[in-house]
């Protein structure tokens, strides 16, 4: 087959398909993005995050990964610590890498625990102590939440709060 016969028959099934109405079968709702960290939803459950933590009296700094625990997004309210920047995307890291909230971790990561010396591995970037929380869409992890720029306990309950809210911004993109 040459590049001509080829593309004859790619532009035929296409032709097919769109006569068809389209290759998915009727009533099928595409749902592709649906279970996937996007800059709309971190940006969307980042703004919720800065808008309780503002009640709260906090400056934060919030971070948003992927599954994967690659940065999507990370934002510092004005006033945030510095250090908060690399502990809020060290906690989303922990959090999308370990698959448990960061408060979780803290526990098994005791002595004598499972999973105690964790916190040496992997250059400094797995974290714990709480503020960072797991993101699921249909049970399925997505992404992950790191907060910091309060106490362990204030950085928890804002991280807790945003996995609340994350079923929100879920049900609005």
């Amino acid at each position: 087959m040459n590049e001509q016969d080829i593309s004859n028959a790619v532009k035929a099934v296409l032709e097919e398909m769109n006569a068809n109405g389209s290759h998915h079968a009727q009533g099928h709702v595409c749902k592709c993005k649906k279970n996937k960290m996007t800059l709309d939803k971190a940006n969307s459950l980042i703004d919720k995050v800065k808008a309780k933590a503002e009640t709260m009296g906090l400056n934060v700094v919030v971070a948003v990964a992927d599954a994967a625990g690659r940065p999507v997004a990370v934002q510092s309210m004005d006033g945030a610590y510095i250090a908060s920047f690399d502990i809020a995307l060290n906690k989303s890291f922990t959090s999308a890498s370990l698959k448990m909230s960061t408060a979780k971790l803290a526990e098994l990561s005791q002595p004598g625990k499972e999973l105690y010396g964790i916190q040496f591995t992997n250059e400094g970037k797995i974290v714990i102590f709480g503020g960072g929380e797991v993101l699921e869409a249909d049970g399925k992890i997505i992404g992950a939440l790191g907060v910091s720029g309060g106490s362990a306990k204030e950085d928890t309950e804002l991280a807790a709060y945003g996995k609340e809210a994350f079923k929100e911004v879920l049900a609005c993109l």
